[in-house]
């Protein structure tokens, strides 16, 4: 599973302090906009990013950052193993990724801690505006010349703190955005932006790289950050009033925050799930490494191969997010046969090396990512507390994301020594473990509508 789920709580945490209070008309259908929307059904059938300002301002700066990001690993991961690094290019693409990945994993109590305590709207416009501040810095250097591997390693650790800030805030705020009736379609939005994010930022990162160098795309990445920021400060969020936070009346203290690895301890379903997907994403991560070392060694392709192979990918995750939801079956067993599938198509490019083959395979492997995320995002958002999805977003950050850096590390050091079709063969076989793990936990996990109790299974 490659995307955060989002929250369903009709009501952000309680001990989330938010900016001040904003009262929909009562006219309104559930925008979560300042600005009054047209009441009705016809209201309803508009679009939700159309009839709520806020959230919809939210949703274009979600799509900047993401993109951003995603054009910046695509984009230095191709001028690494093409231009930066003709010598042992897999472990300096490792590396790399390693550095995009690893502040998630690292900074999980801290990202729970000011997710908890800070106002969401400050934490997501924060984050963004130091990431433009890092691009722009980062491009700067690049245009003056003489940049090191080093010191793109650097940014990419400063970007990818900011987003590992950003990406679960973004998600514990849903409900300061949006009613309780519009929380799924804003999760689908979520979700969906994720893949469209990445697709933009897979076709323009090797693309800019080739034309502009490591200078135009961190020009780029800078724009799209300080718009970002820009965006979210432009939009209000809501906050429950201190009475509704506990049922009574008068001032309510925030309620004590719980040790991250206990919430996970007392919600036995969900743990076993993320192991699951932690074990596949060993795996799954290791396209990023293979990709730019399959279009160079293989398919002897520049930067246009890589953003049509990538784009592929993208594509079919996209679709994924949209048709995910109509996948028959529970969430583990849809899952388990997604990941069966996602096996196949990941391992079919080490047998056949045609372009066509390798780019449809790759959109099979995306669609699969992103059917996977849409019906776990849905379980989640039902089995986890309201009160403990802020740490619950950072920790199963941290927990899906601990498979990351290793497998960046693992398959961009073998790919100096192993052919890139190997590495292929050797992702889909690795796969098919954890495909049986998860369908072995179907029996076990409660339905979708319902809530895990806490302290585990009675």
């Amino acid at each position: 599973m490659t995307s955060s789920p989002a929250v369903s709580s009709p009501a952000p945490p309680a001990d989330s302090p938010a900016d001040p209070p904003v009262s929909a008309p009562a006219t309104s259908t559930g925008t979560g906009s300042a600005a009054g929307t047209p009441a009705g059904a016809d209201a309803r059938r508009r679009p939700l990013v159309l009839r709520n300002r806020a959230f919809g301002a939210v949703w274009l700066g979600q799509i900047l950052t993401q993109a951003a990001v995603r054009m910046f690993q695509v984009g230095v991961a191709w001028w690494i193993v093409a231009h930066a690094v003709p010598e042992a290019p897999g472990l300096a693409s490792g590396l790399f990724l390693a550095a995009c990945t690893l502040p998630a994993v690292a900074l999980a109590p801290a990202v729970a801690a000011t997710i908890a305590r800070f106002a969401h709207r400050s934490v997501l416009r924060t984050a963004a505006a130091l990431a433009g501040a890092a691009a722009g810095a980062l491009a700067l250097w690049a245009h003056g010349g003489g940049l090191p591997l080093t010191g793109v390693y650097g940014a990419a650790l400063a970007l990818a703190t900011c987003q590992a800030f950003f990406d679960p805030c973004l998600t514990t705020s849903v409900p300061e955005l949006v009613d309780d009736a519009d929380i799924e379609t804003a999760t689908g939005f979520e979700l969906s932006t994720q893949s469209l994010a990445g697709l933009a930022g897979a076709l323009l990162g090797a693309l800019t790289v080739d034309r502009t160098g490591v200078a135009g795309l961190a020009a780029g990445c800078a724009a799209a950050y300080l718009g970002a920021a820009v965006l979210v400060a432009s939009a209000r969020f809501r906050t429950a009033a201190p009475a509704d936070a506990d049922g009574t009346d008068g001032p309510a203290g925030p309620p004590p925050r719980r040790p991250l690895l206990r919430i996970l301890a007392e919600l036995p379903s969900v743990r076993r799930i993320l192991i699951c997907f932690t074990a596949a994403n060993l795996f799954t991560a290791a396209v990023f490494v293979v990709i730019p070392l399959y279009t160079r060694s293989v398919l002897f392709g520049g930067g246009g191969t890589v953003a049509l192979l990538e784009a592929a990918l993208g594509t079919g995750a996209l679709v994924g997010a949209f048709t995910g939801t109509r996948v028959p079956g529970r969430p583990t067993v849809a899952g388990a046969w997604c990941l069966g599938l996602m096996a196949l198509a990941l391992a079919l490019p080490g047998l056949f090396a045609q372009r066509p083959v390798v780019a449809g395979c790759l959109a099979v492997a995306g669609w699969c990512a992103g059917a996977v995320s849409v019906r776990f995002v849905a379980l989640f958002q039902r089995m986890v507390p309201t009160a403990d999805k802020p740490g619950f977003f950072a920790v199963m950050q941290a927990v899906l994301g601990a498979s990351l850096p290793v497998a960046s590390l693992v398959f961009g050091s073998a790919g100096d020594f192993l052919s890139p079709q190997t590495l292929c063969l050797v992702q889909g076989i690795g796969l098919l473990p954890a495909a049986c793990a998860l369908a072995l936990l179907g029996s076990r996990t409660p339905g979708p509508t319902v809530a895990e109790p806490a302290g585990g299974e009675r």
